[in-house]
C-alpha cells in the first residue's frame, strides 16, 4: 500500500478523533459569554432608542412604575452584559439578568397567555427568557473560563499571596 493510500484511509480516523477528542472549553465559554452578552445588550439598546414609546407600556414589577422598571431593566441588560462579556465578576453579574428573565417569563405566562394564541413556534415570546435562563445557568455552573478577567485576576491574587496555579484548578 502506498503512503498516499494510507493517508487517505487514515483521514476518517484522524478526523473523528479530532472532532471528538479535542476540547476548546475556554474558547467555547468565551464565545458563549460574548454571544449572550451581545444578545441581551441589543435588547437594552433597542429599549433606550425607543424609550418614550416603551416606557408607558413596560410592565411594572416589584412595585416600581413602568418607566422605573424599564430603567432598571436597561441597566441590567447593558451593565451586566458588559461585565459578562469581559468575564469580570461573571457569576455575580449573571444573577440580575437571571432574575430578570424569571420575572419576564412569569409575566409572559401570567399576563400574555390570554392575549397570544398558544403555538409551538420559535416566535413564541416565552422561549426567549427560557433560552437566556439556560445559558446563564450553564455559565453559572462552568464559570467564565480562562479567557476572562476573572481568571487573570485570580492568577494575580494567587501569585501575590505566594500560592500556585494548581489551587485555582481545585476551586
Amino acid at each position: 500500500m502506498s503512503i498516499n493510500k494510507m493517508n487517505v484511509l487514515g483521514f476518517p480516523k484522524r478526523f473523528y478523533i479530532w472532532t471528538t477528542g479535542y476540547s476548546y472549553t475556554n474558547l467555547g465559554r468565551l464565545f458563549l459569554r460574548l454571544f449572550v452578552g451581545i444578545m441581551l445588550m441589543q435588547f437594552g439598546i433597542r429599549q433606550i432608542s425607543d424609550f418614550p414609546l416603551v416606557a408607558d407600556s413596560f410592565p411594572a414589577v416589584f412595585g416600581m412604575s413602568p418607566s422605573a422598571s424599564l430603567i432598571v431593566m436597561i441597566a441590567i441588560e447593558i451593565g451586566c452584559s458588559v461585565f459578562i462579556m469581559a468575564g469580570f465578576l461573571t457569576r455575580i453579574m449573571i444573577i440580575p439578568p437571571f432574575v430578570a428573565m424569571i420575572v419576564a417569563e412569569y409575566y409572559l405566562l401570567t399576563h400574555l397567555v390570554n392575549e397570544l394564541p398558544y403555538q409551538l413556534s420559535w416566535q413564541q415570546p416565552g422561549y426567549i427568557p427560557i433560552l437566556f435562563l439556560g445559558i446563564y445557568f450553564f455559565l453559572m455552573l462552568v464559570g467564565p473560563g480562562k479567557i476572562s478577567v476573572d481568571y487573570f485576576l485570580s492568577l494575580h491574587l494567587l501569585h501575590s499571596s505566594d500560592h500556585s496555579e494548581d489551587e485555582l484548578e481545585e476551586v
